[in-house]
């Protein structure tokens, strides 16, 4: 972990956050001869790995699909948005369907080893995360391990920009399908939403087209 914060922290961005914020949108068409490199694709992936969660749970799993077979197979269960297709890297969020006690204790284990600390003195912890995790429905499980998945497709759409790179987050998708077709049946994970990456096409219309957004004044509130 600390070797991926190194890496992270070391990256030379070409803008400040606000800068990257002005000039991203929702990519909708890519150039589909660019491709992101492996040094930026490794980077993201990193700032992926260490996307915050509740509890440190980390209640997701990233595919990560460049095969263009499969971007094509994507791009019939995605209302036919023609990002799948043609970006560089397609990312597809899942969420666990489920937080066991394994899993609690798997994550514990993690927590032990990186931060020296030992099991006994994370039972109170581990009291807490059980506390929260079993009284969980089923059905709630779910819903707040996919709200999970939206902190790391924020995450995952500021460093973007921040790189140079192009994104698209896509909602517009069948979430069974994808299912289906990433063979996700009984893995323990669903399809939550999904990130198309790669360079905008020279002739995206929506490139140069002013944001809308509400002031500052409308939306932020002091106390």
């Amino acid at each position: 972990m600390q070797e991926a914060v190194a890496a992270v922290t070391a990256t030379n961005f070409p803008m400040t956050p606000l800068e990257a914020l002005k000039t991203r949108y929702a990519t909708k068409a890519f150039d589909p001869s660019r491709k992101i490199s492996k040094e930026d694709w490794k980077e993201i992936e990193q700032t992926l790995v260490l996307t915050p969660s509740s509890f440190g749970l980390q209640p997701w799993k990233f595919h990560v699909i460049t095969d263009q077979a499969l971007k094509d197979e994507l791009t019939e269960q995605s209302w036919n948005q023609t990002q799948i297709s043609q970006c560089s890297h397609l990312v597809v969020l899942t969420a666990r369907t489920e937080v066991t006690e394994e899993i609690v204790d798997e994550w514990l284990a993690t927590l032990s080893e990186v931060q020296g600390k030992s099991l006994e003195d994370l039972g109170a912890y581990r009291g807490v995360l059980l506390q929260f995790t079993q009284n969980m429905s089923d059905d709630e499980v779910r819903a707040w391990s996919q709200r999970q998945t939206y902190i790391a497709l924020g995450q995952l759409m500021l460093t973007a920009p921040l790189m140079g790179i192009d994104a698209c987050p896509l909602e517009g998708i069948v979430p069974a399908e994808y299912d289906r077709v990433l063979g996700l049946k009984d893995s323990g994970y669903f399809t939550s939403v999904a990130c198309a990456l790669g360079y905008r096409a020279e002739d995206d219309k929506y490139a140069d087209v002013p944001k809308a957004r509400f002031s500052a004044e409308k939306v932020i509130v002091h106390s």
